[in-house]
């Protein structure tokens, strides 16, 4: 039996590719711009993962151009999120699972996004431990990171690291692969890599990696800080030392063609009730946490703490979610309602009630008012019936919504 690697001249096995395909399909994911599904992709499984392999090992595979949306941002304002077709889906999942192996190593410790083994949870606790002895912090916020990572250092960081020229081609036809925009126009990208690519953090990672981390680890390795994708939080000790480190970032990302964004980026006091020095700016938003200084009731007596809490913005944004929902038309009965509504409120109850869960107690209350909505619209119920309905379900099942464990109606 000859083996592949006598006739191929890319070391890519159709195992590899099958594997890829398990992944992808487990994610799912919508179709890219040549409107093939993933259920249509299965339909042929065999042909197409024959084909895409076939290209692939052969260095003949030149991906598509991914297909541009736009969503809406929890700061405001829109942000471009570029699909792949199933097949490029399928074939970045390749060479991401040979890199990641050989890049996690080399990855710095308080590195967390999109990482294996690494949570946003992780990030947040490491952040409020050293809010606890850190007096000040400087919040990093990158302009546009992902649309303006510079093609040709992202290839030197991966020529840095060893990648072969198979990797390095690849990922080059990626970053050049340009995108089609929700009119039909095509353009081309001279730099940044696509938010929706399934190696696209892994390539983020890599790029901030040498941009920043490895650089903090070499120059100031007395300077904490916490990176999750392009989040970062840097801790010091004192407003001098924020200074200066800010502007020694701020040189740093101009070296790597980025900028931070000069509204956004801010040098913030860690109050508490022995740090009580008069500053302007005591809180900053992380991971859809905000850290800021607040009224604990402990076991010494009520203490003023800087910890961290759900943000306002992640409010807000959970209830957009819910709204668009439109529970008010739903035809089902409340226990369909609760199937369905369920695994997002266990998502954000699992997320978002990990420190200081009280201070969630307003989105539970407003899911309650709108099944008190649905009430009025489907059972022509007043608000005092709808009520009174409510607190009998309750009484009879207290575990139907998941959020009843902390705010029932």
């Amino acid at each position: 039996m000859t083996d592949y690697y006598e006739t191929k001249s890319q070391p890519i096995s159709r195992l590899m590719v099958w594997m890829a395909y398990r992944k992808v399909k487990a994610n799912r994911g919508s179709a890219g711009i040549d409107q093939v599904s993933l259920e249509e992709f299965g339909n042929d499984l065999s042909g197409n993962l024959y084909k895409l392999w076939n290209r692939l090992s052969s260095g003949s595979y030149f991906p598509p151009a991914v297909k541009q949306v736009k969503i809406r941002k929890k700061t405001g304002g829109q942000r471009s999120l570029g699909i792949p077709t199933v097949a490029d889906r399928i074939a970045q999942q390749v060479v991401k699972t040979w890199l990641e192996p050989k890049l996690e190593p080399i990855f710095h410790e308080d590195s967390y996004g999109y990482r294996p083994g690494k949570s946003a949870h992780q990030a947040l606790t490491k952040a409020a431990y050293r809010c606890r002895y850190y007096d000040w912090i400087v919040d990093l916020d990158i302009a546009g990171f992902f649309d303006n990572i510079d093609h040709d250092l992202m290839q030197k960081a991966l020529w840095h690291y060893h990648a072969p020229k198979w990797v390095c081609m690849y990922v080059q036809r990626w970053l050049q692969a340009g995108v089609v925009q929700q009119d039909g126009q095509f353009l081309s990208t001279a730099k940044g890599t696509p938010q929706g690519g399934v190696i696209s953090p892994l390539l983020a990672n890599l790029y901030l990696h040498v941009g920043f981390d490895g650089w903090m680890k070499k120059h100031y390795p007395y300077i904490p800080f916490e990176r999750y994708a392009d989040d970062i939080v840097v801790h010091t000790r004192s407003k001098a030392q924020a200074e200066f480190i800010k502007g020694r970032i701020t040189a740093r990302m101009g070296e790597c063609n980025l900028q931070l964004h000069p509204e956004k980026t801010h040098i913030v006091y860690c109050k508490d009730e022995r740090r009580r020095e008069d500053q302007s700016q005591v809180s900053f938003d992380f991971l859809g946490y905000t850290f800021r200084p607040r009224m604990c009731n402990t076991k010494q007596g009520w203490r003023l703490l800087y910890l961290p809490c759900m943000s306002g913005k992640a409010k807000v944004s959970v209830m957009e979610k819910i709204r668009g929902l439109d529970l008010h038309k739903y035809k089902g009965t409340i226990q369909q309602m609760a199937s369905l509504l369920n695994p997002r409120i266990r998502g954000w109850m699992n997320y978002y009630c990990r420190w200081n869960k009280w201070t969630t107690t307003w989105v539970w209350r407003v899911i309650n008012l709108r099944l008190i909505k649905w009430l009025k619209w489907n059972r022509r119920f007043s608000k005092k019936q709808a009520i009174k309905w409510l607190k009998k379900v309750y009484k009879s099942n207290p575990g139907l919504f998941a959020h009843w464990s902390l705010v029932h109606p």
